[in-house]
């Protein structure tokens, strides 16, 4: 017989998510369903979806991380955003540390498709971003330096290409969070596409 399988754990999640859930519980007070998009070890939904009751919180990652998920007592869909999107009527969407780990195409995939969601209206992205091409601390500089070494395609994203995106999917900034270890939480609302 096999060893059973350790439950996967993320110290971070576990640093992050009071924070996090601080802004969640006033952001997603009027939200009914949430899409976690990259729910990763499913620490973030099992804590989320306990914190926050009259939410149903739906997981989702990609094939291989969904039996981690289910370990943490959450079901999740199979979501990958290079394969056609699963039928979600979501209102909000919830993704964290995924923008600076996908490739800029899979994040322009993910904002699309986002935004396809017909009942969609609130979009909240956790992680570290740079201002105007400067990082935040030395931190995130090394922390982007050894993202793009790893995978030249992945690294810290600027706010500026990303609220650029975000309006071509038809939402706007309306809040950009400070967060510990120089990470942000950024909110983002629908609000109907503007031209570039």
């Amino acid at each position: 017989m096999g060893s059973a399988r350790a439950k996967p754990f993320s110290e971070a999640s576990e640093r992050n998510r009071e924070p996090i859930l601080a802004v969640l519980k006033r952001v997603f007070a009027s939200s009914r369903k949430v899409l976690e998009i990259g729910s990763g070890t499913g620490q973030h939904a099992a804590y989320f979806s306990a914190a926050l009751p009259h939410l149903t919180w739906q997981a989702s990652d990609v094939a291989q991380h969904l039996a981690g998920i289910r370990m943490w007592g959450v079901e999740p869909i199979e979501l990958d955003v290079d394969q056609p999107w699963p039928k979600v009527d979501a209102d909000a969407v919830f993704s964290a540390n995924t923008a600076h780990i996908m490739s800029w195409p899979q994040v322009q995939r993910t904002c699309a498709g986002i935004a396809g969601m017909p009942s969609f209206e609130l979009f909240c992205l956790y992680g570290p971003f740079s201002y105007g091409g400067r990082h935040t601390s030395d931190s995130n500089a090394r922390f982007d330096a050894m993202l793009r070494t790893r995978d030249p395609a992945s690294g810290v994203r600027d706010i500026e290409e990303v609220k650029a995106l975000a309006r071509r999917c038809g939402m706007a900034l309306e809040e950009d969070n400070a967060m510990p270890a120089n990470n942000r939480l950024l909110v983002f609302r629908k609000s109907g596409s503007e031209p570039d």
